[in-house]
C-alpha cells in the first residue's frame, strides 16, 4: 500500500524590489502542486518569528536577488545570523533538503555566484542540495523565449527582470515556470525523504 507523507517545504527569501518575491512565490505554488506537500514562504525580514518552525520542516528553498554578484545584503544578514540560531544548536537543519532561486536584471548578472553562495551555505548546514533538473531552454535556432530555463542554469532556478520593468510584469512567465518547476521537484524530494526515514523508523521499532 504506497503512503504520502506528510511533508512541509519553506522558502526562504529577500525582495528588493518585489521580482525575487514574485519568483518565490512561484517556487511556493510549485510546492504545494505536489499533493501531500505544504508550502512556507518566509521572508527574511521576518525571520526571527520562524527560526523553531524551520528547524521542523523537511526542505528549505532560499532565494534572493543577486546584487553586485553576490545574494542581497539582507539575505546575507539572515546567512550569518543562522550560525547562531542554527549552526551553535548543533545543526538543526542537517539532512534537511535544499535548493536555491535568484533573480537579476541582466541575463547572467552574476547569478551563477549567488547560486553557488546558496549552495556552499546549505553544504554549512548539512544539508541535500536538489539541482533544477532541467535542460537548458533556449540554446539553439529552434527555441524560444518561452521555454523553461531559458537562460540555461543547472544549480537553481534564475530569473531576468528588466530593471526599468515593475514586478507586475517580470520575471516573464517563463521564469516563473522555471521557478515553480524547481518547487515541484524539491517538493517530491523531500516527500520521498520523509516517506523513507518513517519506513526506516518502523522497521527500527
Amino acid at each position: 500500500m504506497s503512503h504520502i507523507a506528510n511533508s512541509r517545504v519553506a522558502v526562504v527569501y529577500h525582495s528588493g524590489y518585489g521580482h525575487t518575491a514574485k519568483q518565490a512565490q512561484a517556487i511556493a505554488q510549485g510546492i504545494a502542486s505536489v499533493e501531500g506537500v505544504e508550502s512556507l514562504l518566509i521572508s527574511v525580514d521576518q525571520i526571527d518569528q520562524y527560526w523553531t518552525t524551520l528547524e521542523q520542516v523537511d526542505g528549505i528553498i532560499f532565494g534572493a536577488p543577486t546584487y553586485m554578484g553576490s545574494a542581497s545584503a539582507q539575505f546575507k544578514g539572515f546567512m550569518d545570523a543562522t550560525s547562531r540560531a542554527v549552526f551553535a544548536k548543533g545543526g538543526t537543519w542537517a539532512n534537511k533538503v535544499a535548493a536555491g532561486f535568484t533573480n537579476a536584471a541582466s541575463r547572467s548578472g552574476d547569478k551563477l555566484a549567488t547560486l553557488q553562495q546558496l549552495a556552499i551555505f546549505a553544504a554549512q548546514h548539512g544539508m541535500h542540495w536538489v539541482n533544477l533538473g532541467l535542460p537548458p531552454g533556449h540554446n539553439n535556432s529552434q527555441s524560444t523565449e518561452d521555454t523553461l530555463n531559458r537562460h540555461g542554469f543547472f544549480l537553481g532556478a534564475a530569473a531576468q527582470s528588466n530593471a526599468d520593468e515593475s514586478a507586475d510584469v517580470v520575471p516573464p512567465i517563463a521564469d516563473l515556470r522555471t521557478a515553480a518547476h524547481l518547487g515541484a521537484r524539491v517538493a517530491k524530494v523531500a516527500q520521498q525523504l520523509a516517506a523513507g526515514r518513517k519506513v526506516l523508523d518502523a522497521q527500527a521499532a
